[in-house]
């Protein structure tokens, strides 16, 4: 076994865990009722990877060291360990090191540094540093100190969520000095960290060699044992991904709670029905992380007895991955509308107290027992939570495919299913279905042009349309539900009435126009005979 040597961060230790911890549900990587299996031997490995000798007081140099050890960092140094690697923790609060190695990591070959110079002192060459602290300026703290401390062709590695740009930023500024960076999402929360993560790193790719066979060997592992990791793309491509990636959360999540919102106030049912239902679904194509856990949320008892979820506050947080998705969706003229909703949703629903007055002053439709076929009306509300889940993911791969286009990078839109596929909170089935997709057609340009999503969609949409209708006139807001059907019949129109909205720009401010015959030839109309015939081009969107 190796031996691990941490470069921690101000990380705070789980002590006794609360009761709605002990129950949760099982990591996304380990499917349900199977036992978690020994960590395996290390592979063959290169010899600058070569795992410790058995002698457990013999400390050979660290493979990888590690700043910050909050909970993530120290699992992920865990799970490097239980691979055969050694590694270095360091935390800005040495005091956590020493804690950390008398606790959590005793009896392990994890060895720590009280100092960034000791910490690089203990490192092969080309050292790899891994920083697990907080996205933003204490990431480039970090950097500007130990740029003085690396040589040539050392590597930087940045797991944590920063942003995209930041990355690319860092990767140039670093390049100049010599040394190599990489940008990794890592997803899959404290289980995924310590057991399995899905791993996007993406950067210097002169790195890659470097790191590969650490990435590779801890990622959690699909099908015959393919890693859910692999090599995103140059600069802030890792980062990117997983931006998109969290983007994509937000959209499932609020995707589950709309027909969890129609279950429980259209069809009236209680919270143990529900749950059974999410338990069905899960054995179909809507097999996924989040259905899983929904199903256990729903039938979750507090130490009174009764269900928890009623007495949650339904007032949605978030940490901005999310917003940041539909930002760059905007910047790069990309409908991602899905995603766009869900974060709306979750800024509609912090309103709560506005909410609870508006309630007492606004009306709707009243809500009347359920008459219809209930059994048919659930399996309505699944095939339109699998229709919008595809639009989702199609508007996902669109984004991603546009920012390739924007900054060159070269994305393998396959590999990034297959590493969303497991140790993520995503993790799915159906992203088995979009990596097959791409391995079809690499250039597909959009989901819904591959034959099975095609087809998919079809066999779906009479059940989305009457699911929609019957939650308007019922008064249920549905915004990811309508807005996925709205992109739909949008994207599938030959004809849209943009042309008025043209026509109404170059009325009033003279941005010009394209005749269905002239493609390409830009027109001015002086529309009232009384404006001039000169137009704009300094305005276009």
């Amino acid at each position: 076994s190796g031996a691990v040597c941490l470069l921690s961060g101000a990380l705070s230790r789980s002590h006794s865990p609360a009761r709605t911890r002990q129950l949760r549900s099982p990591p996304p990587f380990l499917p349900a009722g199977k036992s978690r299996p020994a960590p395996p031997l290390p592979a063959l490995l290169p010899d600058h990877l070569s795992p410790l000798a058995s002698a457990t007081n013999l400390v050979l140099d660290a493979d990888i060291a590690l700043i910050g050890l909050a909970v993530m960092g120290q699992n992920l140094i865990l799970n490097m360990n239980d691979h055969g690697f050694v590694v270095c923790a360091f935390n800005r609060t040495v005091s956590k090191v020493d804690d950390f190695l008398a606790n959590e990591a005793k009896g392990t070959k994890v060895i720590g540094a009280h100092s960034l110079e000791e910490m690089v002192s203990k490192l092969k060459k080309p050292r790899r540093i891994i920083l697990l602290v907080k996205a933003g300026s204490a990431v480039d703290d970090f950097i500007n100190k130990l740029v003085p401390l690396l040589e040539t062709g050392d590597i930087i590695i940045d797991g944590g969520n920063s942003e995209y740009r930041d990355t690319t930023r860092r990767c140039k500024e670093l390049l100049k000095k010599g040394l190599l960076f990489v940008g990794s999402g890592v997803s899959g929360g404290e289980e995924g960290a310590r057991y399995g993560p899905s791993l996007m790193p993406g950067g210097s790719k002169e790195a890659w060699p470097h790191i590969k066979t650490i990435f590779q060997s801890i990622a959690a592992k699909v099908g015959s044992g393919e890693p859910c990791c692999d090599w995103v793309g140059e600069e802030g491509a890792g980062h990117f991904v997983k931006m998109v990636h969290n983007g994509i959360e937000y959209g499932d999540m609020q995707l589950i709670c709309e027909a969890y919102h129609l279950m429980k106030d259209v069809v009236g049912m209680d919270h143990d029905e529900m749950s059974q239902v999410f338990e069905e679904w899960n054995k179909t194509e809507l097999d996924s992380f989040l259905i899983e856990i929904t199903a256990n949320i729903l039938k979750f008892k507090d130490k009174d007895g009764k269900y928890l979820l009623p007495k949650i506050r339904d007032s949605a947080g978030q940490k901005g991955t999310g917003k940041w998705t539909a930002i760059s969706a905007l910047e790069y003229g990309v409908p991602v509308t899905l995603i766009g909703e869900a974060v709306f949703a979750r800024c509609l629903s912090s309103l709560k107290d506005e909410r609870v007055q508006a309630s007492k002053l606004l009306n709707g439709p009243k809500l009347t027992q359920f008459s219809g076929n209930k059994k048919a009306f659930l399996e309505d509300i699944r095939k339109a939570l699998y229709a919008s889940k595809i639009i989702s993911y199609a508007q996902g791969f669109m984004l991603l495919r546009q920012a390739a286009k924007e900054f060159g990078w070269t994305l393998n839109y396959g590999g990034i299913a297959l590493m969303w596929r497991g140790g993520c909170i995503i993790r799915s089935v159906f992203l088995g279905k979009i990596k097959d997709a791409f391995d079809r057609n690499p250039e597909l340009q959009n989901l819904l042009l591959d034959d099975f999503f095609k087809t998919a969609v079809e066999k779906c949409q009479d059940s989305w349309r009457h699911v929609i209708s019957t939650g308007v006139q019922r008064g249920i807001p549905m915004p990811c539900f309508t807005t996925a059907l709205s992109f739909y019949d949008g994207y599938r129109h030959e004809v849209l009435p943009a042309n008025l909205i043209q026509a109404q720009r170059d009325y009033f401010g003279a941005h010009t126009y394209e005749l269905l015959s002239k493609p390409g030839v830009f027109i001015h109309t002086n529309w009232t005979g009384h404006g001039g015939n000169v137009s704009s081009s300094a305005y276009n969107v």
